[in-house]
């Protein structure tokens, strides 16, 4: 049940920002295991306030760009296609991609920006 998070925890331990794991107050919130292992390994854990839909907008909005942009419509001939095509968009939504409420920054210009003012 934990192999999920055990893979992500393994493909972002190098990552030079603070890892932030956030979930509604499903299953996970629930979980102790899950407590242990964020705690474990040093990664916040963000949870959307009861009743309160809203704080899983931001995260909502990237898997609605993320559909439409490489999901709907298109068919994939295997799992590999798919997850080289998410990512790609991944990348391309942290490094690239602009976004007007950043000021005209992708997310990773405006980490930085912040970072060094």
């Amino acid at each position: 049940m934990l192999q999920g998070l055990e893979e992500a925890i393994k493909r972002t331990d190098t990552c030079p920002y603070r890892r932030t794991f956030h979930f509604d107050r499903g299953w996970g919130y629930q979980m102790t295991a899950y407590q242990a292992m964020l705690k474990k390994h040093l990664i916040f854990q963000s949870m959307s306030r009861k009743g309160n839909y809203y704080d899983n907008a931001p995260m909502e909005n990237c898997f609605s760009v993320l559909r439409r942009e490489i999901y709907d419509g298109h068919i994939y001939r295997s799992r590999q296609e798919l997850v080289r095509s998410i990512e790609r968009f991944i990348h391309y939504y942290n490094n690239d991609r602009i976004k007007e409420k950043l000021g005209g920054l992708s997310p990773k210009q405006y980490r930085e920006q912040v970072q060094s003012a």
